[in-house]
């Protein structure tokens, strides 16, 4: 069956800048492997770090928030799959898709649970436990969750989340689908490329800084773990990488102390096949994390929390250290970057990780099966879902509304 896709983004898609501009373009690339025409539409500014997906064979579309003009773009287009991404896109055009598309599949890409990500923070800044009872509390989880009812299919990124949404929401799994990051096999050959123990020098972090977490986990970095680091190795240096990095972390530099804010990373897998080990202490977030899973991907082991680690390697052994106590975690970093045979360890089981979870040739004939089930049978799985077909009528009413209301008014 030939298909129409429609995803529309928050922002545009900058795989470089994060692990969510990753994402979009692994779902992007499925797609188009499978001869699928890809359209894909923000209201958002394009920034330089903004992919060309143009050159993919993707038809770029900028679209306005609160306006009829999307309708008339959604009826022409006609698409039969539209993915929203993220939950703030589904409550802004979702109502529109099912009034002018109601035989698309509306499929919601998370990309992590956003609430529970601001939960947690919210509960760190209180200085108590992210409990179930809070999650439940929360109006960004109320948000989500109707955003994830109101789809017909929904994709999270992490076991851990796929747990927190059936165990503490009761949400029905016919609605969710646990799609984690889609990575190429790390094989020989590649292996074979990467520098070897001695070959590498350097702590790293790398993350994208309009995302608290990696702040937090710089500051955390350089409060917490890094004196300890230093005391151990006095030679030692951390090179600090990402997006947009803001006054606040480029006054953490100290050349003094090996503590070096170096910015965005034209080429983040070349710096980080460079490094060593990979610190990430976060100490809250949400999702898995690409600096994690790049780093498997480079033969660099690492040292992270609970909360990094949290949904992305099942059963198998961490590809480093875990570690959530940070004078720990200083000297379990130290051991890594001084023991060759540790780090030897680790790196193969990175390898091991990759491999078995985030295989994309083994995962996406699956995904696609699922959505076209869901197609075949399209009246019947919103039948199902009754609670969604609820909440899709009430928000429908009062979204549709305000929208025109605003839209009115601006005009």
């Amino acid at each position: 069956m030939s298909q129409s896709v429609l995803i529309i983004g928050t922002v545009w898609v900058e795989p470089n800048s994060s692990a969510a501009g990753s994402r979009m373009l692994q779902l992007i690339e499925v797609f188009l492997k499978r001869n699928w025409t890809v359209t894909f539409a923000s209201a958002s500014q394009k920034s330089e770090k903004a992919v060309n997906l143009t050159s993919l064979g993707v038809e770029e579309v900028s679209i306005q928030l609160n306006s009829s003009s999307f309708d008339d773009f959604i009826k022409n287009l006609s698409p039969t799959i539209v993915v929203f991404d993220r939950f703030m896109t589904e409550e802004q055009f979702g109502w529109r898709v099912a009034e002018s598309c109601p035989n698309a599949i509306r499929i919601l890409d998370t990309e992590d649970l956003h609430f529970l990500r601001k939960v947690r923070h919210q509960q760190l800044k209180k200085g108590e436990d992210c409990t179930n009872e809070a999650l439940l509390n929360s109006e960004n989880a109320k948000r989500e969750i109707a955003a994830i009812l109101r789809c017909d299919l929904s994709l999270i990124i992490s076991t851990y989340e796929m747990d927190v949404l059936k165990s503490v929401f009761k949400i029905d799994e016919h609605i969710l689908y646990y799609l984690p990051f889609l990575l190429d096999k790390i094989d020989a050959s590649q292996i074979t490329k990467w520098k070897s123990f001695e070959e590498r020098n350097h702590f790293i972090f790398i993350g994208n800084f309009f995302h608290k977490p990696n702040v937090d986990a710089v500051i955390t970095l350089k409060k917490e773990v890094w004196r300890t680091v230093r005391k151990l190795l006095p030679k030692a240096e951390i090179h600090i990488y990402g997006a947009y990095i803001t006054p606040q972390i480029q006054q953490l530099q100290d050349k003094k102390e090996g503590f070096l804010i170096k910015g965005f990373a034209e080429n983040s897998k070349e710096v980080v096949t460079n490094a060593k080990v990979v610190l990430a202490p976060l100490r809250f977030g949400a999702g898995i994390k690409g600096k994690l899973t790049e780093a498997m991907i480079c033969g660099t082991p690492s040292v992270t929390s609970s909360i990094g680690a949290e949904g992305m390697c099942g059963n198998l052994p961490w590809n480093g250290f875990i570690e959530d106590d940070f004078s720990d975690f200083a000297c379990i970093a130290t051991e890594l970057y001084t023991k060759k045979n540790v780090w030897q360890n680790a790196q193969e089981t990175g390898i091991e990780i990759i491999n078995e979870i985030y295989d994309k040739d083994k995962i996406s004939p699956f995904f696609i099966k699922k959505i076209q089930e869901i197609q075949q049978n399209l009246e019947q799985h919103r039948t199902h879902n009754f609670l969604g077909n609820l909440i899709q009528h009430q928000t429908l009413q009062a979204t549709k509304y305000m929208s025109k209301w605003i839209e009115a008014k601006n005009k």
